[in-house]
Order: C-alpha cells, then structure tokens, then sequence
C-alpha cells in the first residue's frame, strides 16, 4: 500500500467559461466536483495505475462529508482522512476556453486544534503498518504546527518508509532537512528555497539541504533531477495546451509508484513527465488522459548530465 497525506484536503471545483474577462459575469459552460488537495489528486492518479492506495489528512464539516463521499467512489482509494471540527476548504478552478489559461482561487482550510493534530499523528503512526512509500502533499491548515512534515518524514523514516515530500515555503524548508527520500518542488519554490533561479544548481543545492534526490518541475519543458546516481532532464516531445491544475500531482504520483516498482531514475522521470503531460487533458485534477499518457511515455526524451 502507498500512503498518501494531504493535511488541506478540498473540494476541488472546475468551471469552464467561454472567455475569463474581468468585472464582467459568466456563463459557466462546465462544471465538475472532485475531492482534492495535492495528495488526495495523487492517491486518484496512483490508484487510476493500478496501485493500492490510502488517503488521510483531514476532512470536516459539509464540505468534508462531499469530500468523503466522493473519495468513496473511486474504488482505488482506501479512505482514512480523520475527522475534523471546522470545515474542509474548497479551491475553484476557471478554465478560459479561449485561451486554455487556468485561473485558480484557494481557500484557506479549516482550523485544526493541537488535540485534533494529536489524533492525526496516531493515526499515521497506525498507518505506516502497512506503507510501502508515502506521499507528503501540499499546505498546512491553520493550527498545524510548521514543522509538520519534518515530523512525519522523521517518524517514516523511523519506520524504513520512504518519503516523497512536495510542499512550499517554510514546511518545505523544514521538512528537507529531516532527509525525505524525494522532493519535488517546481521551478518558484525551488528559488525560495534556495535563493538561485538557475534549476540545475538550485537543485543540487536543494540536495545538500538534506533530501536524497531532488525532482523539480520545469512546466512545459519537464522535470530536472538531482540524485545520488546523477542528474537527468526529462521533457515532453512537444508542449501540450489544456488545463495543468494538477499536472505536479501526477508526477508525483509517476515517480513514488516506480519508485515502489524498483525502476530506475530514466524510467522514473520517463512515467511522470507521461503523467503530467496527460493530466493537461484531462478534465480535472487527480485525473490523466490515458491515450496521451501512452502516445507521451513512448516519446519522453531523457538526458543524463554529472553526478548530483
């Protein structure tokens, strides 16, 4: 089983509109719901694979119970979210159909309490039983402690778990230093964490701050990674237009589930940008569109650089 956590589930929201014009009304062409956050998009993505997965985190209030009900049926994805007090955020996506631009709105999420947060840690602890790798995702909700994922890196890898960690700022600055097996920030979270917009020296840099490897998104133009091993770029055969709401969270998905599967860092890096690439069409996140998974993945271009 791979465990993911997602400390700020949502209800992810997706409308569709012919063209976004500011201080004008809109006819909403397409509207979808999904449960979301980053890990709960990866455990969909990781499920969609043929994975056994369980999703926890928190989930309160109405929003929550919609969140829930909906995890429920996707038949992937084991539910293990722990109920909380107030009530889960939701994110609301608008896709400008003119243009493909995507613009996004997020809620805060719900305010957690230090007894809630203890309720939590017992429950990861009785989850690592059964992990085979876990997936640290996304922002921390009010009433979480900062140092929130160096606490569930350490405690994985107390256990021999590995961790993947994929979050920003100050959690992330933290979180490196308790030595996850992975991390993966993209290009702007990268900078902040070590002041250099360069990515390759960023993430070697990004490296030395404790994390085995590092794997930064690069967007149109693919992932870069840092490891032990050496360094790789891997990119698309071309840019896709869609919606990339989510797109991050494939990859994660792509690299912890052939991590699982002992592939090595090419085949790795070949699965996720395929992933990425194919949530571009998909329509929401947590999702993939499987012929451009298939027709990408064959065409992955990956190239080998220094020892990271």
């Amino acid at each position: 089983m791979i465990l993911t956590v997602t400390l700020n589930a949502a209800l992810d929201v997706t409308y569709r509109v012919p063209r976004l014009l500011p201080h004008t009304s809109h006819r909403v062409t397409g509207a979808t719901e999904r449960p979301g956050g980053k890990g709960v998009n990866v455990a969909r993505v990781l499920a969609a694979l043929g994975h056994q997965v369980t999703a926890t985190g928190f989930a309160g209030g109405a929003v929550g119970a919609v969140v829930r009900e909906l995890l429920a049926a996707d038949p992937g994805v084991t539910d293990a979210l722990v109920p909380c007090a107030d009530t889960t955020r939701r994110t609301l996506a608008v896709v400008d159909e003119a243009s493909g631009d995507t613009t996004q709105f997020n809620e805060p999420g719900p305010q957690i309490t230090p007894a809630e947060w203890a309720r939590f840690l017992t429950r990861y602890e009785e989850l690592l039983a059964g992990a085979r790798a876990v997936a640290l995702c996304g922002s921390l909700p009010p009433g979480v402690p900062v140092g929130a994922y160096a606490v569930l890196v350490r405690t994985a890898r107390a256990a021999g778990i590995p961790v993947l960690l994929d979050t920003s700022g100050e959690a992330l600055r933290r979180g490196v230093a308790a030595r996850p097996e992975m991390i993966k920030p993209n290009a702007a979270e990268l900078a902040e964490l070590t002041g250099s917009r360069d990515p390759l020296p960023a993430t070697r840099d990004a490296r030395r701050r404790g994390a085995h490897a590092v794997v930064t998104s690069l967007g149109p133009a693919g992932l870069l990674a840092a490891t032990a091993d050496g360094t790789w770029q891997a990119a698309p055969p071309r840019p896709l237009s869609g919606n990339p709401t989510g797109a991050g969270d494939s990859a994660v998905a792509g690299l912890l589930s052939a991590l699982t599967e002992g592939l090595d860092w090419p085949a790795r890096l070949t699965r996720a940008v395929a992933l990425s690439a194919a949530t571009v069409h998909a329509p929401a996140a947590g999702e993939f569109d499987p012929r451009t998974y298939e027709e990408v993945r064959g065409s992955v271009k990956v190239t080998a650089g220094q020892a990271g």
